[in-house]
């Protein structure tokens, strides 16, 4: 892993060094305890001449007026747009109701089970049909008993 020197640390916190140094610098603080403390030796000797909020409750005050102001952006146009009768799930849900109570009523639902049910049903009553699982096995040990027939016969 390459470290960076006090003075590379100095210079970001100078602000001296471009953008993409700048973001190697940044990422390598994340993986890095050595640089890291190199930056907050940096930082502390630097820290007379960065800027100074003078009044740090003022400066909250003054962020929270401006999210607020951003809020108030945002939430006007979604209330002052309204959607048209055939835009708002209520009327779907009306729309799926009404279909689904006359497929009921019509009598769709009922030859949908009857012809399900015909489906599932074998094909000959008096004729069990067995599972793909039940056939190979019947077939291994078919096999085996013919492999058994020879070993007899030698």
């Amino acid at each position: 892993m390459k470290h960076f020197s006090y003075d590379e640390w100095l210079s970001y916190v100078k602000d001296e060094i471009n953008g993409q140094a700048r973001e190697e610098l940044e990422s390598h603080l994340y993986s890095c305890d050595q640089c890291l403390e190199h930056y907050l030796q940096a930082l502390s000797v630097h820290e007379s001449s960065l800027p100074i909020l003078s009044n740090e409750s003022n400066f909250t005050n003054l962020v929270m007026a401006e999210v607020s102001k951003q809020k108030e952006v945002v939430i006007k146009p979604l209330i002052e747009s309204k959607k048209r009768f055939y835009q708002q799930a209520a009327f779907h849900y009306l729309i799926a109701a009404a279909a689904t109570l006359l497929l009921t009523f019509s009598g769709v639902f009922q030859s949908l089970a009857t012809y399900a049910s015909a489906v599932e049903a074998p094909q000959h009553s008096n004729e069990k049909r067995s599972s793909v699982t039940e056939e190979v096995i019947d077939k291994t040990f078919a096999w085996m008993d013919s492999l058994e027939k020879k070993e007899a016969n030698k």
